[in-house]
């Protein structure tokens, strides 16, 4: 993944040290941010020197008194992120920290790019022994702060950030702006679900190294902050508990620091497998109602923790209410996405119950079956393209177990593998049927037609772009906007040459109702019209989706920015 990142040097009175530790860093090539925090008038001079010598390189910012390395470093991040970086390299002025691990923390960052990449201390001989075992008390509070080891040393100044989680916390909470600034930002961090990795790194201290560490007032202001970290993790008790069975945030990071716009499939699947199965086991021993009590405080949690979710729903909401102005639309807006957010809950739940037989026919009804049956009937195999609106599983879950129809659900790579194993863990008949894709071209038709030949219904959905760098998308008008659709279930459907359904399945009062309605007999694509014709084939699905968005608008469930431009261009261009 691409990252832009910096580095931040905090500085105060090392005019001896400052000069090697940048000629050190330049050969990287990375840029670097020198932040004096209001040092002596000969430092000035030498760093004046280095940022004439580096001026290609070296962005040179004057605190004009003292703050404290705390306030030297968030100026500096919040000066790279207004350069538009995404990731920022600190490290000590003093020459302690190996130059050469530059490399190595840059490419942990690109395989993470979410993560706190930490230092974690090589020493030899020349650490104080003080300083050393004095660290470790230090470490023993953070561990309790956090209830994990999993920052280690939590002293090193030499570490990366993403800058959108670091200056989010920075501007939205008074951080310590002196030694124990190093300490406390990692707690708040980690308390925000952060994700880190540490790289042993050599720490070497220089005999006539000059140190600004006050061994009175710096300890002070150490113990007090752990003080108050205390007594956070106390408030937070319950919430870092539930984190232990949580994933945290490290694949993927909102790295411009607004609402994410990232690729659906890039984004990580919430929840933990260990939860999941705890509700299916719930489900089983005290039945549904008992258990859905429970989907209250799940999604007050994830409404809390999800800004993109809550964005994203945001945006959905003002865009439904735009297209239809006098129609009865939620606002958008926190009870909205609350709303939103439990309706997907329920949703996932429904599935759960349908797969472990607590669903039956009479749950399910049909507005008009007659088209079903008719198809069923007949024997003939069909592609039934339908939508993450509503609830599609619940048909193949009832289908499964009255053996009406075999329906086969063609899904997009491994994106909620952790879900579908709690449901094929409810019911062996799950997996069966499901198969697994990257996009559809070709080579899916050909493993596809054996299928359809054999009288099965292939499920698809037509509004999630494809994540193989293959799929192609073609431009739609969809809630008053211009929306990216995939083209794949209209190719499919023209190698097959077999009929195309649509179908949605919404939650109404009485259970759920199944929209099942013909789309065409057959769909041709002439080569010289294919881009007009598969056009004209996605709207007409946008406009059927945007109809049943309407009439249930709380259940579709594409919790992230449907309307934002792929990475491939409309109609397969890059």
């Amino acid at each position: 993944m691409s990252i832009a990142a910096c580095i931040v040097i905090p500085i105060y009175n090392h005019k001896d040290a400052i000069g090697a530790t940048v000629a050190n860093l330049a050969v990287h090539g990375l840029p670097i941010f020198i932040v004096d925090d209001g040092s002596d008038e000969p430092t000035q001079q030498v760093l004046g020197e280095l940022a004439r010598r580096y001026a290609a390189q070296v962005t040179l910012l004057r605190l004009p008194v003292n703050g404290g390395k705390g306030a030297a470093v968030m100026a500096g991040l919040r000066a790279a992120r207004r350069a538009n970086y995404t990731h920022a390299l600190q490290i000590d002025a003093d020459g302690q920290h190996d130059a050469a691990d530059v490399p190595r923390f840059i490419e942990a960052a690109r395989a993470e790019p979410g993560a706190v990449i930490l230092g974690r201390p090589v020493y030899d001989e020349s650490v104080p022994k003080s300083r050393l075992y004095g660290r470790y008390l230090t470490h023993v509070w953070v561990w309790i702060e956090t209830l994990s080891l999993t920052i280690r040393d939590s002293m090193c100044g030499f570490r990366l950030y993403p800058l959108a989680l670091a200056c989010e916390l920075i501007d939205s909470v008074q951080l310590p702006t002196r030694m124990d600034f190093d300490i406390e930002i990692l707690v708040r961090l980690y308390w925000r679900r952060a994700a880190f990795r540490a790289i042993p790194t050599r720490v070497t201290y220089a005999s006539d190294g000059v140190s600004h560490f006050d061994v009175l007032w710096d300890n002070v202001r150490i113990s007090r902050s752990h003080t108050r970290l205390v007594c956070g993790m106390l408030l937070r008790l319950p919430l870092l508990v539930a984190h232990k069975f949580m994933p945290r945030h490290s694949a993927t990071a909102n790295l411009s620091g607004g609402p994410e716009a990232q690729d659906w499939w890039r984004i990580a699947e919430r929840g933990s497998h260990l939860g999941m199965s705890l509700l299916a086991l719930s489900c089983k021993l005290f039945g549904r109602r008992f258990t859905a009590l429970w989907l209250h405080p799940v999604v007050a949690y994830f409404l809390l923790t999800g800004r993109a979710a809550r964005a994203a729903s945001a945006n959905y909401f003002t865009r439904l209410r735009e297209a239809a102005p006098h129609g009865d639309t939620p606002r958008p807006g926190w009870l909205s996405a609350y709303r939103h957010m439990l309706a997907f809950a329920q949703s996932g739940f429904d599935k759960l119950a349908a797969w472990s037989g607590r669903v039956n026919d009479t749950d399910v009804k049909f507005e008009d079956p007659s088209a079903f049956e008719a198809l069923v009937a007949s024997g003939k195999g069909a592609l039934v393209i339908g939508a993450h609106l509503g609830n599609l599983e619940m048909t193949r879950a009832l289908a499964a177990q009255g053996a009406y129809a075999k329906v086969t659900a063609v899904v997009y790579t491994e994106h909620a593998r952790r879900f579908n194993s709690v449901l094929a863990s409810a019911n062996s008949e799950f997996a069966r049927h499901l198969l697994e894709v990257a996009d559809f071209g070709p080579e899916t038709a050909m493993l596809m037609q054996e299928r359809v030949d054999a009288g099965e219904l292939l499920v698809i959905v037509g509004d999630r772009v494809p994540a193989h760098e293959a799929g192609r998308t073609t431009s739609a008008r969809f809630l008053g906007a211009d929306a990216p659709f995939a083209q794949g279930p209209y190719v499919l459907a023209h190698a097959l040459g077999c009929p195309v359904y649509l179908f949605f399945c919404l939650k109404e009062r009485d259970g759920y109702r199944l929209y099942f309605e013909p789309f065409a007999q057959r769909i041709e694509l002439p080569r010289r019209e294919r881009t007009q014709h598969l056009a004209a084939w996605a709207q007409r699905y946008a406009e059927r989706l945007e109809h049943y968005c309407r009439k249930a608008p709380y259940q579709w469930f594409n919790f992230f920015d449907f309307w934002a431009s792929p990475k491939r261009g409309a109609n397969g261009r890059t």
